[in-house]
């Protein structure tokens, strides 16, 4: 027996209201509302949830940006507040966890920034329906998933599906390669593309200078994807795109779930006039809006949309 699909009232902050918009059009049970983002004189928020009333024993959710740390604070005030409405569930939609890399204690004096943010998110209140959920795409460390207290239900998703999706409607799909850039992101996506032929990718150390080498796999004759869960400044991605060109690769292209590139560094990706081309394709997912709205219509660049995945988890 089917279960029945319930009605979700979808709040969201500035940032995301176009993911937000496509994540409604994918549903006629899920509905917009408004939220005024003010901010007083001195900067601080000022925040106000139009028709709380409405809000009343109904499946609620929030869609969250969390792309700076000057925005996180006034999401986490209406992520604390809207519990507290009497709703009968409350779901939070975090695309991207941005403190996700910085997890690693590896001398006395790091600070876990992740492990803070996940107790941060952990305190958000429980509604009548009980714990809140959290839903997350490709977070970049398992071990975060223990991070997060008990009073909140984490649900970790992928963008890896919308990549398989696009990867079929290519003409060359039955040459596909798909390579991993070092044995963390193997370890992570191998079995989600268990159907490609792999290469594996790993750093040594020569000298001062550490190379990309490829560890297994054949990239000659052709089309090998570069996968892995986010991309900063990109530096990686190059050197392992020099090294599988070198070997025969006939194109390369990437795919990253969560395209931060911070300091505009997606520019070093982008199609000049010449005619060498280093990246075919560039997939990203829009898990990062301001990133979004700086590549949108530059080649290689396109985006693949969480929306759809996203309307579905919001019936977890």
């Amino acid at each position: 027996m089917e279960r029945s699909k319930k009605k979700v009232l979808l709040f969201y902050c500035v940032e995301a209201e176009d993911l937000a918009r496509k994540v409604a059009a994918q549903s006629n049970l899920i509905q917009l509302q408004s939220i005024n983002w003010r901010s007083f004189d001195d900067g601080f928020p000022n925040l106000f949830i139009k028709n709380a009333h409405d809000i009343r024993g109904q499946h609620v959710a929030f869609l969250g940006s969390f792309s700076s740390p000057s925005v996180i604070f006034e999401q986490l005030s209406v992520i604390y507040a809207l519990p507290m409405l009497f709703c009968a569930s409350f779901s939070v939609v975090l695309p991207f966890f941005p403190t996700g890399s910085f997890e690693r204690i590896e001398e006395e004096g790091d600070v876990a920034t992740a492990f803070t943010l996940a107790r941060m998110l952990s305190n958000t209140p429980i509604s009548r329906g009980g714990p809140t959920s959290l839903v997350i795409y490709d977070i970049h460390a398992l071990q975060e998933r223990f991070y997060f207290g008990d009073s909140i239900l984490p649900v970790f998703e992928s963008g890896i599906p919308l990549l398989k999706e696009r990867l079929q409607k290519l003409p060359e799909s039955d040459k596909i390669v798909v390579a991993f850039p070092d044995d963390g992101a193997w370890k992570r996506f191998h079995k989600l593309l268990d159907h490609f032929p792999m290469v594996i990718c790993n750093k040594v150390r020569e000298g001062d200078k550490r190379i990309v080498r490829i560890k297994e796999g054949n990239p000659a004759n052709c089309h090998v994807v570069i996968v892995d869960d986010l991309v900063q400044s990109g530096g990686t991605l190059i050197e392992c795109q020099k090294v599988l060109a070198e070997k025969g690769a006939a194109k390369v292209s990437a795919y990253v779930t969560h395209g931060v590139f911070p300091k505009k560094s997606w520019e070093r990706f982008v199609h000049k006039n010449d005619n060498v081309k280093a990246f075919a394709h560039f997939w990203i997912s829009d898990s990062c809006p301001l990133t979004v709205e700086a590549i949108t219509g530059k080649a290689p660049f396109e985006v693949l949309s969480l929306a759809k995945s996203i309307s579905d988890a919001l019936q977890i």
